[in-house]
């Protein structure tokens, strides 16, 4: 595939926009050439070009588009919401250029309605939790110059998602990590990118700048998972 992206079409947006109102195989299934060929292809065209761009600062996050690229399939076995699809078509980098490994990572999506750009580790469980929390506790310092970066934090702003109330056990209300050891997760994500800028070629190149600006991020979060044997998780921002 030639490292080439000229935009999503106006009618990948639209089938988006149409799958959210018509999210039913019935609906789906006769237009499942129009979803790979107006949604699923300019997504693996933008994996390949911002493959090309990690070669420049972060290599080992280089993934193939059907690896990168997350199944429009949901799962709804445990789910309340029985409905078939997902209405966004998404892509993630990994260390290692898998999604089943443990690392921090890189994340885009794209919806009827908006963009979504991330960063970082999403829900991981107690014990990677535990893990993060300690390294963050014996590292603040490096992550607060991390994210006090001025393109870093004017672009991607500063971390998002859920804390806790209280400071998780082993942490002193006088700690000086004690804001940052809050976080049940330790992400960047912005939504910020204009739906209409998914149509220009240029939109690859505001992706990729977003990923490179988050690298000494994403490479301080998995300083902390290298302590571990066995490498904890992925990001997967949530679906909105």
């Amino acid at each position: 595939m030639s490292h080439a992206f000229s935009g999503f079409p106006e009618e990948g947006i639209q089938f988006l926009r149409q799958l959210k109102k018509n999210n039913s195989r019935e609906w789906f299934q006769p237009r499942k050439e129009q979803f790979d060929t107006q949604v699923w292809q300019p997504m693996a065209e933008l994996v390949e070009v911002l493959n090309a761009r990690l070669v420049k600062f972060a290599p080992s996050y280089i993934t193939e588009p059907k690896k990168a690229i997350f199944r429009i399939y949901r799962d709804t076995r445990f789910a309340k919401d029985k409905t078939p699809y997902k209405t966004n078509i998404a892509a993630s980098f990994h260390k290692g250029g898998a999604k089943g490994d443990f690392f921090g990572g890189y994340y885009v999506s794209i919806t009827a309605e908006e963009v979504e750009v991330g960063g970082g580790i999403y829900m991981p469980p107690s014990d990677v939790l535990r893990l993060l929390r300690s390294y963050v506790g014996e590292n603040h310092e490096e992550l607060r110059k991390i994210l006090a970066q001025p393109k870093l934090k004017k672009v991607m702003g500063g971390l998002e998602g859920e804390q806790l109330t209280r400071l998780p056990k082993g942490f002193l209300p006088d700690h000086p990590a004690a804001d940052l050891v809050r976080y049940k997760h330790y992400i960047l994500f912005k939504t910020d990118i204009p739906l209409a800028d998914t149509h220009k070629p240029a939109f690859a190149k505001q992706i990729g700048d977003r990923f490179e600006l988050m690298a000494p991020f994403i490479e301080y979060l998995n300083a902390a998972l290298a302590l571990k044997k066995k490498d904890p998780l992925r990001i997967e921002p949530p679906r909105r």
